[in-house]
């Protein structure tokens, strides 16, 4: 007979192996949302986009967490994490599939509606994963470890506009005034060729998310005593969860770090690309600098999730939202090198925030923290809403002054780190 050593050890190792195998999840959803920030300046050419409607791609794929989250939370209560996981899976594939015919008819309607049937499926994902890693041992070390897990998240962000600049960015653009002098015929050819490039990229992620959807289906995930089983009777209820102040301010810290984020990275290709900024690059190679921008959120991710473990996550939060603010002030007064270096290195900084406000905000929340996670997914819709008012006001007031409204989601984000996510009792 197993001693309760033995027993304690086998359950660690058990645990250990399953955060191995859900963190290349992370790594998937990671890679597709970060190929967005490549998608929107080549569909921009492609369609002779105006930035608000160059935004709609961001708007369709984290509306989609608006949408459909508490869809995604009453499936994942039914279905447990794993088969969630599996199902998310193969929700992305499907999505990623329709590319093709997308790019085929040359209708960027159909790009949106693809991007929010792939996003639906990094919903459920966001609803079963996130949890799930967060739940996988002891309360304490919760922001740690999901920081690691997510440091996986930050490795697909960081290849994804390698990827795309590659595959996508290849290349060389023209602009709506080159465009113009050429004859009708030969400039939707061009635009067609454009679209088009996005084809077998995206059938090959969809084989891939289908392989690792089999993959997950065949492996034997732990269940979580005490969460898993009593979410699956849905005892707990939205507006329950919702009474605890620490969850409320975790949602609206939710919100605006996605949109933060996600503007900042939407932009960075064209900002980059700037006269005055990036000195003469291109887009293509602007795609480094993205890739760099993520990278640094990869790093901040491996060293958090071991200074987390000896700091207070609280604190650390309001320290890099603060360090964040004085670089966006830095990248729209500045030029040249200084612009650019400063807005990438906010990745850096970036990289513990999302774990961190997902771990205090579902923090004692026992039994309803399956309702706590479908809100907080719910609240990643700030990557739609903020990218088009960001939009906006680089169409009316430039890109520069722009980066003024992520400044000031950063400053909500340092009000939660101190105050916002105490627990009212």
């Amino acid at each position: 007979m197993d001693t309760p050593a033995a027993v304690r050890g086998q359950h660690v190792q058990s645990n250990g192996v399953a955060l191995a195998v859900v963190t290349a999840i992370f790594f998937m959803w990671g890679f597709l949302t970060c190929l967005n920030d490549i998608l929107i300046p080549h569909l921009k050419a492609a369609f002779a986009l105006t930035w608000v409607q160059a935004m709609l791609v961001q708007f369709t794929f984290f509306g989609a967490y608006f949408l459909m989250s508490l869809p995604a939370g009453r499936l994942v209560a039914a279905v447990g994490y794993k088969r969630g996981i599996v199902a998310g899976l193969a929700i992305a594939g499907v999505g990623a599939l329709l590319f093709w015919p997308a790019a085929q008819a040359h209708v960027y309607g159909l790009f949106l509606g693809a991007l929010f049937v792939l996003a639906t499926g990094i919903t459920v994902l966001q609803v079963a994963a996130n949890p799930y890693v967060a739940l996988l041992g002891p309360e304490q070390t919760s922001s740690s470890r999901l920081t690691l897990a997510q440091s996986m998240n930050a490795l697909g962000t960081t290849i994804a506009p390698l990827f795309g600049g590659l595959l996508i960015l290849s290349a060389a653009p023209r602009t709506a005034d080159e465009l113009a002098l050429l004859p009708h015929a030969e400039a939707l050819a061009y635009r067609a060729a454009e679209a088009q490039s996005v084809q077998v990229p995206y059938f090959g992620l969809a084989v891939a998310l289908f392989v690792l959807a089999v993959a997950i289906w065949m492996f034997r995930l732990p269940t979580i005593p005490g969460v898993e089983g009593e979410a699956a009777t849905g005892r707990g209820r939205l507006r329950d969860a919702l009474r605890h102040r620490h969850l409320r301010y975790g949602v609206l810290a939710i919100f605006f770090y996605v949109g933060a984020e996600v503007s900042i990275g939407s932009v960075l290709v064209n900002f980059l690309s700037m006269p005055g900024i990036g000195e003469g690059l291109t887009e293509q190679e602007a795609t480094r600098y993205v890739s760099l921008y993520w990278g640094g959120a990869l790093v901040g991710r491996l060293l958090g999730a071991a200074l987390l473990t000896r700091l207070d996550p609280r604190r650390m939060l309001g320290v890099f939202a603060l360090i964040v603010m004085a670089l966006l002030a830095v990248t729209m007064l500045g030029s040249g090198n200084l612009a650019k270096w400063s807005v990438v290195s906010i990745g850096l900084f970036n990289s513990i925030m999302f774990p961190t406000i997902f771990a205090l905000a579902i923090a004692r929340l026992g039994t309803l923290t399956g309702q706590a996670s479908s809100l907080l997914v719910m609240a990643i819709v700030g990557g739609a809403v903020i990218p088009l008012a960001m939009g906006w006001l680089a169409d009316h007031h430039g890109l520069q002054v722009s980066f003024l409204l992520p400044m000031l989601c950063y400053l909500f984000i340092a009000f939660y780190a101190w105050r916002g996510s105490r627990h009212s009792g």
